[in-house]
């Protein structure tokens, strides 16, 4: 009996905690702040910089909107910084912990049944990085070869189910971290890495000859990553989309991608050097929070 009391009271306080967060906006300037989710390593998407300190074009992005809702609410708004997992980003936003949360989440239809996305804002593509001079520029180029992954990570599957790798026969290598997995693209016992192209350009940019490795072949998946918000909260979507259309339009979404992708980024100084993608130039064209499986089709 005791247990099922409990249980009847966590639900109620956590439908309480639901209604409260509802009204996101109400929220926010009631208690002057937000909550803004950032992932401490998820590339030049959102990473720390230690010290409680968060940077990246999602991040900075997200700083961007906060900004423009300081002049909707006509308040000043404290961000409060919290860092989240894969595992435990979605419960955060939806039980209220976490506003907004910008990092590398893929939308996707699964995660559309239990939280909201504001329009797409980076899309993903998992592609194949080489040595420069292995001459290898396709998926058919792989058959004989050694190909890197990182274990837990779905690239290689993703890779085998492409249409251009039937008859592809390729022996499978695998790296503990995605640091490791470009260790053996590195030193030789792998030909290949296939990876988001963002860890792949991110591990190249780090290297000691950034030059000796090239990203080439088709594109294996393609994957929207847009800010995560709770279902439901019409009036804040409409203020976060509204917010980075209005970025979109005036060019300075382009700049903030430069900025992080293009040039010497904290800590180490180095460049990512992934240019924009024809599915990120196409995403901003027409702002929308269709997710990956919309992608998928043909």
């Amino acid at each position: 009996m005791k247990k099922m009391m409990m249980a009847a009271a966590l639900a109620v306080v956590a439908g309480g905690v639901a209604a409260q967060t509802t009204d996101t906006l109400k929220k926010i300037k009631d208690s002057g702040s937000i909550t803004l989710g950032t992932r401490e390593s998820s590339g030049a998407l959102a990473f720390t910089l230690g010290d409680g300190k968060y940077t990246g074009f999602h991040t900075e992005m997200a700083e961007r909107i906060v900004a423009d809702l300081q002049k909707q609410l006509g308040t000043k708004i404290a961000i409060k910084y919290q860092p989240v997992t894969s595992q435990n980003r979605i419960p955060l936003v939806q039980n209220g912990t976490v506003d907004l949360e910008c990092g590398s989440t893929t939308n996707n239809a699964a995660r559309q049944k239990d939280v909201a996305f504001a329009v797409t804002t980076y899309v993903e593509e998992v592609r194949i990085a080489v040595k420069a001079n292995s001459g290898i520029n396709s998926i058919a180029q792989l058959t004989g070869k050694k190909v890197a992954t990182t274990t837990g990570t779905t690239s290689v599957q993703t890779l085998r189910k492409h249409e251009r790798a039937a008859g592809v026969n390729f022996e499978e290598v695998y790296g503990k971290d995605h640091a490791d997995a470009f260790l053996l693209l590195e030193s030789g016992r792998a030909d290949a890495f296939v990876m988001d192209g963002q860890i792949l350009a991110g591990n190249i940019s780090k290297s000691k000859n950034p030059a000796d490795f090239k990203i080439v072949g088709e594109v294996l998946s393609v994957e929207p990553i847009a800010c995560m918000l709770r279902k439901g909260d019409t009036a804040f979507k409409t203020a976060v989309d509204d917010s980075i259309k209005g970025m979109i339009k005036s060019g300075d979404l382009a700049k903030l991608y430069d900025k992080w992708f293009m040039q010497p980024i904290p800590p180490s100084n180095t460049k990512v050097g992934l240019p924009l993608s024809e599915a990120t130039k196409a995403a901003w064209a027409n702002p929308n929070d269709k997710p990956m499986e919309d992608y998928a089709k043909k």
